[in-house]
């Protein structure tokens, strides 16, 4: 069955599998939708759908399309990304007008995906306008992206497109519990992953700094600033997750909010926000730590 392993969109589920089924498939796609929430997941599934020979039962897993995808080699079938983890370079959308001008090989289709299309330059999203304009019959192109307003308007309005949605929190935690990966796995972890498997993945492998956050929060209105300093490590040696560290602390500052209402939680949650700005303002690191924790002592003590 296809898109089986999933999680969640059952709508998109089933108007990317009428499309197929009722040979309407369009020639430009926009899957929108927060970071890791399974965008790429339905695109490649897609694509192997679209590039499957025998129509009776896609994706069959057995013919020598659904073979070559299964061994990442298959000569209709191109995913782009990033060059440098930063842009899509012109040079790359050049290299997929060069492909996509050639006939397929071993489907009726070509399928392109495009990860992170808003990080396109502008040279790169004026380069595939042309593409997307006039595209070769046997074309399909999947563009993905978390922020749409990053896009030109003359892209997104060539593309049909679908919106994905936050997976629920209980079937993500099913997921967990499906595959072992459930114990030490907090209510705050599953709110904070924003409905998006891929963080929730994410969590689960760095669970130990996320416990050590929220232990130390519990902890911040009954020690003195010296010991909450001292325990505090967690968040002096995590410069690569710091911003996502913070975030978490976010999140449980807005929960208590909501539960006692009380303006400390708010002014704390400025606090924090203020510390992320200056920590991507290249700020001194540990002294802006240090300035939040004490701001944090001081308005929840």
């Amino acid at each position: 069955m296809a898109f089986e392993n999933i999680l969640g969109n059952e709508k998109n589920k089933k108007l990317l599998e009428q499309a197929i089924q009722n040979n309407s498939i369009l020639h430009s796609y926009l899957f929108v939708g927060e970071e890791g929430i399974g965008k790429s997941l339905f695109a490649t599934e897609f694509a192997k759908m679209i590039l499957c020979n025998e129509k009776q039962n896609i994706p069959c897993k057995s013919c020598k399309s659904c073979v070559q995808f299964a061994g990442d080699s298959h000569p209709d079938f191109m995913k782009i990304e990033p060059e440098d983890g930063k842009n899509i370079k012109i040079e790359q959308i050049r290299y997929l007008q060069e492909k996509i001008a050639e006939k397929p090989v071993t489907s009726s289709k070509k399928v392109y995906v495009i990860c992170n299309s808003e990080t396109m330059t502008r040279e790169a999203a004026n380069c595939l306008l042309k593409t997307l304009e006039e595209p070769p019959e046997y074309a399909v192109l999947i563009l993905l992206t978390s922020n749409e307003s990053k896009m030109l308007t003359t892209i997104k309005s060539r593309c049909t497109k679908l919106k994905f949605m936050p997976i629920l929190e209980e079937q993500i935690l099913t997921y967990l519990k499906q595959n072992n990966l459930e114990e030490g796995i907090t209510q705050n972890m599953l709110k904070s992953s924003g409905g998006s498997i891929g963080k929730a993945l994410k969590m689960v492998e760095e669970k130990e700094q996320y416990l050590q956050v929220e232990e130390l929060i519990n902890k911040i209105t009954k020690e003195d600033i010296t010991k909450i300093w001292k325990q505090a490590e967690v968040l002096y040696q995590a410069k690569e997750n710091i911003i996502s560290l913070l975030e978490y602390i976010n999140m449980i500052l807005y929960q208590l909010l909501v539960k006692q209402n009380k303006l400390c939680y708010e002014k704390s949650i400025k606090v924090v926000e203020q510390t992320k700005q200056k920590i991507l303002a290249n700020a001194n690191y540990d002294m802006s730590i240090d300035f939040m924790l004490l701001r944090l002592w001081e308005e929840l003590v």
